[in-house]
């Protein structure tokens, strides 16, 4: 919306009936929220003058909420649900009596914080600290595809204790995102009480003035001083916070100022009392006997996301007699697929950088096309949503860090993106114990155990450069969160056993199948990644001595179809051979879908059981007995050769 198109919409606004509809809200709030005997009415009631003026002059509404050119509206403080869905409603885009009837009801979609699985919520929120950074995300996809739209980001005031809030600030003003603008519902008190005692150091203005953001103060339930801080808001070019003073439980004498309504409904006596000061008819019993007829009929919805139109390319094949790293591979797919994917008929596809963009090999893309590379600094838990967020407004995201940072630092934030229905690709080197002399800190040997508790997020562990471009190319067509993991050395091609490469031109990916690299009848060794041509120089070692085994590639080690499964169960002695924790990795996948499918697979693990010393990846492989000779003298020693 242009500026003049925007302050005629100021200028139009009918606060008296403006100031009736928050009543309305505010009737509303305490009603769904006394009826539930649960939920969060003193800040829905303080943000709701606020949250109806925004909502009413947004171009948001029922037509339009799948258009990339809407004006989106982010919700951090996710636990205002009611006043959200209150102003969802009288926009129309939600039905009035469903939500304050089901508000909290054990399978309802109306949950006690926001989901995007309602229409209109841009983003799940309900871990503090993550609205901000999602809207740096819309910002950021709304720039590369050129589209012109506002948004706006409410945010309590205590939320603002987090640090992931500083890095979504920076970010803003780095790439200048001035169609940001933050409300804060500056009401001062949190669940222990008021925010000057909780964290008496928090200046929530001087912070954002720090930062580089224009900073404005306004009576929160005065709606003229709300229109003009709006009207101020969209003249400014650099990023707005508007901070506005609010009272905890607005409109209720016995409410207001009262940290106990944070999180804690009225009684039904208090609630009558409420209305009855309000000068509203009481509707709690109409919506009792509503409630009573609520049958949970579907699983919940996910959200929609925008459709994408990918120019895969062509696959870029390492000959056998190359070596090189993985992560290099991935930089040089990506690389190829940020440029074939410039032309207006495809999605666009954006990288984020924390720091590391010569360790990961997202330089190429800096270099090459520096409008679709996000140098986020060190700030994993904000690149993290705002990747995951960029990637629900119409580009592909990949985001690049070291396993310990994108998987196990941000776990909270990759779990909120599946949560969101999210589409990120997140690429990590230094995975597993191939991480060279940095030291345990950086060994990131738990992202598969941690990642499979997500219930949508695919794992994939590529074992050579050829598979590495394959599998990037693969990820960025599929819709869906996707893990692709890979260490740190140089890596040699995978080969057929006539010395051909063994994922060439004619190799096609399925996600969840296996490869079998080796043929043998005495048994297989299963690996993925760094392991497999470790696991190819056991098969060598132990032919030598008589015994003839498979290797089995493994590239997803959370998840195996039945077809892949079937044929490792058909080995009468298997092993797993990986750089995990093996308890949560490849041998837990093993023994789970055995134990499921009443299966007896005689199976041994070699992997990691402790935190290991650093140094060269060769000898670290050796200490924790996991070299090709020691692992291959323990499967002799066991089969009894």
């Amino acid at each position: 919306m242009d500026f003049q198109s925007f302050s005629d919409k100021i200028a139009g606004l009918d606060y008296s009936r403006l100031e009736q509809e928050a009543l309305l809200c505010r009737g509303d709030i305490l009603t769904m929220t006394t009826l539930a005997a649960s939920g969060h009415p003193g800040g829905s009631m303080s943000t709701i003058d606020v949250l109806l003026t925004v909502y009413n002059i947004a171009n948001v509404n029922r037509n339009n909420l799948h258009d990339l050119n809407r004006d989106r509206i982010f919700v951090s403080h996710g636990h205002i649900s009611p006043a959200v869905y209150s102003c969802l409603a009288k926009k129309g885009i939600l039905p009035q009596d469903e939500y304050i009837a089901y508000f909290r009801k054990a399978g309802s979609m109306y949950e006690g914080h926001i989901e995007r699985s309602i229409p209109g919520v841009e983003w799940t929120t309900g871990n503090l600290g993550q609205g901000l950074s999602a809207a740096c995300g819309a910002a950021v996809a709304g720039k590369v595809n050129g589209n012109e739209f506002d948004i706006y980001v409410f945010m309590g005031d205590g939320e603002h204790e987090k640090g992931q809030i500083t890095e979504a600030r920076r970010f803003a003003v780095k790439y200048n995102l001035s169609n940001i603008t933050v409300i804060v519902d500056y009401n001062a008190l949190q669940i222990s009480g008021d925010i000057s005692n909780v964290m008496p150091s928090m200046n929530i203005a001087e912070s954002y003035k720090s930062d580089g953001w224009e900073v404005l103060h306004i009576d929160g339930h005065n709606f003229k001083e709300i229109a003009g801080a709006l009207l101020k808001a969209k003249s400014c070019s650099r990023p707005v916070c508007i901070i506005a003073e609010t009272s905890m439980g607005s409109g209720v004498s016995f409410m207001e100022h009262k940290a106990c309504f944070h999180g804690a409904p009225l009684s039904e006596e208090q609630y009558y009392e409420a209305v009855k000061e309000l000068k509203l008819e009481p509707s709690l019993e109409k919506y009792k006997e509503m409630r009573k007829g609520f049958m949970w009929a579907a699983p919940h919805i996910k959200a929609e996301n925008p459709k994408i139109n990918i120019n895969q390319g062509s696959r870029i094949i390492y000959n056998a007699d190359v070596k090189t790293d993985n992560r290099s591979a991935f930089g040089a797919a990506l690389l190829d697929l940020v440029k074939i994917n410039k032309p207006k008929e495809y999605t666009d596809v954006v990288v984020f950088d924390c720091d590391l963009a010569g360790s990961v090999k997202t330089n190429g893309v800096e270099k090459n096309y520096p409008e679709n590379f996000f140098q986020c600094g060190i700030s994993e838990h904000h690149t993290a949503v705002c990747a995951g967020a960029a990637s629900v407004n119409g580009v592909i995201s990949f985001f690049a860090d070291f396993g310990m940072f994108g998987v196990d630092e941000v776990y909270n934030q990759q779990r909120l993106n599946e949560i969101n229905s999210a589409n990120i690709k997140l690429v990590t080197t230094h995975v597993g114990i191939d991480v060279g002399e940095d030291g345990k800190t950086h060994m990131c040997i738990d992202y598969i155990g941690l990642l499979r508790n997500i219930f949508d997020f695919k794992i994939i562990v590529p074992a050579d450069p050829n598979q590495v471009d394959i599998v990037i190319r693969h990820a960025a067509k599929e819709q869906g969160n996707f893990h692709i993991a890979m260490g740190r050395s140089k890596v040699p091609v995978i080969t057929k056993e006539d010395g051909s490469v063994f994922f060439d031109e004619n190799y096609e990916y399925i996600y969840g199948a296996i490869d079998i690299i080796r043929q043998g009848l005495d048994g297989a060794v299963l690996a993925y990644g760094s392991t497999l041509y470790r696991a190819v120089q056991v098969h060598d070692i132990l032919k030598s001595k008589g015994l003839n085994f498979s290797v089995i590639n493994v590239s997803c080690p959370a998840y195996i179809n039945d077809e892949a499964f079937n044929k490792i169960a058909g080995y009468k002695k298997i092993f797993t051979y990986e750089d995990h924790i093996s308890s949560t990795g490849l041998y837990c996948t093993i023994a789970n879908m055995a134990l499921s499918r009443k299966k007896f697979i005689d199976a041994t693990y070699f992997g990691v059981n402790e935190f290991p010393m650093s140094g060269q990846s060769d000898e670290v492989y050796d200490m924790l007995s996991l070299s090709p000779e020691k692992v291959a003298e323990k499967i002799i020693k066991e089969m009894g050769a």
